[in-house]
């Protein structure tokens, strides 16, 4: 449950905050932009996008398998683009639940 243990590590306020967009995007499915957005360079895999306190940005990277939201990989982003190695650790779990 490693999204889980990364949420644990955040402060109260952005874990709530984290947890709430988490919550509306998995009961809200489908929804689209801003909160949600497909990784249109990996086939099923969506992120969740939440802007925390003092400029930070939270991605929390899901697929949908057997009709469920599987969060698979959380990050605070400090780049513009997505880094390659949150992307490679979200795909190395999406295929072992296969």
């Amino acid at each position: 449950m490693p999204v889980r243990e990364w949420l644990l590590g955040l402060s109260d306020d952005d874990r709530k905050k984290v947890g709430d967009d988490i919550r509306t995007a998995e009961f809200g499915w489908p929804i689209g932009m801003p909160l949600c957005r497909a990784i249109s360079s990996h086939k099923g895999l969506w992120e969740v996008r939440t802007n925390l306190k003092k400029g930070n940005i939270a991605r929390v990277l899901f697929c949908a398998h057997e009709g469920e939201m599987i969060l698979l990989h959380g990050f605070i982003k400090k780049t513009q683009k997505t880094p390659k190695a949150d992307l490679d650790t979200a795909m190395k779990r999406m295929r072992g639940l296969r």
